[in-house]
């Protein structure tokens, strides 16, 4: 009886055999000695090296060229003042509204701002600005000088007032936006920014050579009246005389060899939150 030949083993293989290198290549190890690896840097390290890098913000928001583009509209359309559309173009609107409407920011649109609040249409508030420098005291001045705002808001309309003026008080009703625009405006010491009741003005730093309101009621109020200066304008949203709807007014203080009297003027239609008494 013929015995068959012994099978050959087929494992365990050596290690010999195992992960040959190919002909003419490193071995793994041989690259492993002459390139060992790096140890992982510190966390302090990999944070300052994050802190370098250079994060876009603003949504691509930032740019000059976004705020130019607004203000070549606004142009077009018939803002022709170039003081108030060169603050136009300085101050970012996109960093006064809720980063959910950033996008929005410089369409010719009111934005809501929270609190039953808006933001103004860029052209209104160009509109409105330039109703004012057009007033001559504002002329002789070469500014506003002093200026009297209703209803900060978020800020931006002051931001826009410190550009053209030469001091700005601000007078908001509504402490969570007070609050709000006393962040926006942080580090800007030509605006002093007040909680209270904006129908009140605010008689502690008048007379004001300028006043501006971001609400309008049935009539102006005779407290803004007694606090505007003699050669002062105040430019503010009112019902208009047939009920419906509301129009910029425009008030003059004139005071010559005749006395002093207020010479007032209407103007196109505009739509603005109501004005109210009273701080909340």
């Amino acid at each position: 009886m013929t015995s068959l030949p012994p099978r050959p083993k087929r494992f365990p293989l050596s290690l010999d055999k195992l992960g040959t290198a190919r002909a003419g290549a490193p071995s793994a190890a041989a690259a492993e000695a002459r390139e060992p690896l790096k140890p992982q840097g510190h966390w302090q390290q990999a944070a300052a090296i994050k802190a370098r890098q250079t994060t876009p913000i603003g949504l691509g928001l930032d740019s000059a060229g976004v705020r130019q583009r607004m203000v070549q509209r606004l142009r077009r359309d018939g803002l022709g003042d170039e003081r108030v559309l060169q603050a136009l173009a300085t101050v970012p609107r996109h960093e006064f509204v809720d980063s959910a409407l950033a996008t929005q920011a410089y369409e010719d649109t009111s934005l809501p701002i929270g609190h039953g609040q808006t933001i103004s249409k860029p052209s209104v508030v160009g509109r409105m600005l330039a109703l004012m420098l057009a007033a001559p005291g504002a002329q002789q001045r070469g500014h506003l000088g002093k200026v009297l705002e209703i209803g900060t808001g978020c800020g931006y309309q002051a931001a826009l007032l410190m550009q053209l003026s030469k001091q700005v008080v601000s007078v908001e009703r509504l402490k969570p936006l007070h609050d709000k625009a006393r962040a926006n405006l942080a580090g800007h010491h030509q605006v002093r920014l007040v909680y209270g009741d904006g129908m009140l003005g605010h008689r502690p730093s008048a007379p004001y050579d300028s006043i501006i309101s971001a609400a309008g009621g049935d009539d102006i109020p005779q407290a803004w009246l007694d606090q505007l200066a003699p050669g002062g304008r105040l430019v503010a949203p009112m019902t208009a005389p047939s009920g419906r709807g509301q129009v910029l007014v425009l008030i003059d203080h004139v005071r010559d060899a005749a006395g002093s009297r207020f010479l007032r003027s209407l103007h196109e239609a505009v739509l603005f939150v109501p004005l109210k008494s009273g701080v909340l």
